[in-house]
């Protein structure tokens, strides 16, 4: 550069304060990276923004320039659902108690404030709602005696009618029965037994106590008939074979001594030259059944 004196500058010497550097010279230091501004309006120590200018203290560039790992964002994302969660259990159950205590504490000030006619009162309505709870109770306790007392009656009925079933089912010859009893076999060789012989030594057993019987393999019915002839007798229609064998259900002994008696069965048997041997037994079976009838005129009194 020339010395040239500049005009208005006396001695020819230039002014410092006319002197403007250069852009880009080494006297005006460059504009750094720490000191450009983030289009959001807020920087960062290590030069990364966030996306809404917010900082983040632990937060990284990678070799591309791009922020930290995403694991922090989503597991933060992730977590705040359930935070908010309990957050909103622990609110309604603080309300809850509050609430509660709330009631509590002004029943006791209402209590406590009020009127010894208001007290006495409430008492009597207290004293009269649990009259009649324990009314209600004792109705149903009540209403169950009776609902037990009923089903027992209703199982002691149905127990009492099947007894009489199974004894009528006995008595008609419709089931087989087993019990202690005799085996009368009465031997008529000459074939002289008539039919009143056996229809005396069918009601001699029944009046010493006979619950059931069969003779043959008939047995024996309220209805049965004896018919026939000596020789031929029948019974139901069914036709006999001697020796007849008799197989009863009863005391045994007495009717043993029913068929002894004089001028009896076993007698008038041995006139015509029969005989009668009466074993005792302690388990007759009589499994001989009768076919049950409909009755064609009789049907159950409804009154």
């Amino acid at each position: 550069m020339s010395d040239a004196p500049r005009p208005g500058v006396p001695g020819g010497r230039p002014d410092p304060d006319d002197e403007i550097p250069a852009a880009g010279s080494a006297e005006e230091p460059a504009a750094g990276p720490a000191d450009r501004e983030d289009p959001a309006g807020s920087t960062e120590p290590d030069g990364s923004t966030e996306p809404d200018g917010s900082t983040e203290p632990d937060g990284s560039t990678g070799p591309d320039g791009s922020t930290g790992p995403e694991g922090s964002g989503r597991t933060r994302r992730r977590r705040d659902p359930v935070a908010a969660a309990l957050i909103g259990v622990l609110t309604l159950l603080l309300g809850f108690a509050f609430a509660v205590q709330i009631r509590v504490t002004d029943t006791e000030q209402a209590l406590t404030g009020a009127r010894e006619e208001d007290l006495v009162r409430i008492l009597d309505q207290l004293e009269a709602d649990e009259a009649r709870l324990r009314s209600l109770l004792a109705d149903q306790r009540s209403a169950l005696r009776e609902l037990n007392d009923s089903d027992s009656r209703a199982d002691a009925a149905l127990d009492e009618a099947r007894r009489r079933a199974d004894a009528l089912a006995i008595l008609n010859g419709t089931v087989a029965a087993r019990g202690p009893g005799l085996i009368m076999t009465i031997r008529d060789p000459a074939g002289e037994v008539r039919v009143a012989d056996v229809l005396d030594a069918i009601q001699e057993l029944r009046g010493a106590g006979a619950e059931t019987m069969q003779i043959d393999g008939v047995r024996i019915g309220v209805s049965s008939a004896v018919t026939g002839e000596p020789g031929g007798l029948r019974i139901d229609g069914e036709p006999l074979t001697s020796p007849y064998e008799i197989r009863v259900i009863g005391s045994p002994q007495d009717m043993e001594t029913a068929m002894n008696i004089p001028g009896g069965v076993v007698d008038n048997v041995n006139r015509r030259g029969g005989s009668v041997v009466i074993a005792q037994s302690d388990s007759v079976l009589v499994d001989a059944l009768r076919p049950l009838e409909t009755p064609q005129y009789a049907e159950p009194d409804a009154d």
